[in-house]
């Protein structure tokens, strides 16, 4: 699949706004994957697919869940972290997309993973840091992208936690381990 089939593709199934903003993930992660010598073509498909399973409904999302026999643990956690996984599987499954890690970028989107490779992070941040996001501490992260991209997963990875921890809402272990991993990095020097 290229980019201009998963731009058809995700203009077919998301909103206006959803689409506008997978455009976004798209431009923002393509100037992180130069920025950090990342393989442009992985970067820019995952960005464009990553929500391609946020609209559709818990119930949909709960069957795929059930029908790819994904981990039944996700359906412990929000609703909000089953579009990644369930789409990873969808493209795997539906449009026979075999590259890892653009699989792996799509399905830890939301959560990050402790193993990150170079593609999930940009991705992960994009999402994060792209152009229509005004979240608290937004502007820091997108200032740390531009120098070091495992200090601005981690702070918005931090920036994650602290906000769920704030609602009294469940974490996702994934969350806490990527988190961990990024700070070991961190003070290890990389």
């Amino acid at each position: 699949m290229n980019d201009l089939e998963a731009k058809q593709l995700i203009k077919a199934t998301l909103s206006e706004q959803r689409y506008e903003h997978s455009l976004r993930v798209k431009e923002t992660a393509e100037i992180l994957a130069a920025r950090y010598e990342a393989p442009i073509d992985k970067v820019i498909l995952a960005s464009l697919l990553h929500d391609y399973a946020k609209g559709q409904t818990r119930d949909q999302l709960k069957a795929q869940i059930i029908d790819y026999n994904l981990s039944r643990d996700l359906l412990d956690y929000h609703h909000e972290l089953w579009h990644g996984p369930v789409a990873a599987e969808i493209f795997r499954d539906k449009y026979g997309l075999e590259d890892e890690a653009v699989l792996q970028a799509i399905r830890y989107h939301t959560t990050g993973r402790a193993e990150m490779e170079l593609v999930e992070i940009i991705v992960f941040v994009a999402d994060y840091i792209e152009p229509g996001r005004t979240i608290p501490g937004v502007e820091e992260v997108r200032k740390l992208a531009q120098d070091n991209i495992y200090l601005a997963a981690r702070e918005a990875q931090r920036n994650t936690i602290i906000y769920l921890l704030k609602k009294n809402a469940i974490i996702h272990p994934d969350s806490f381990l990527a988190y961990n991993k990024w700070t070991n990095k961190i003070q290890g020097g990389f």
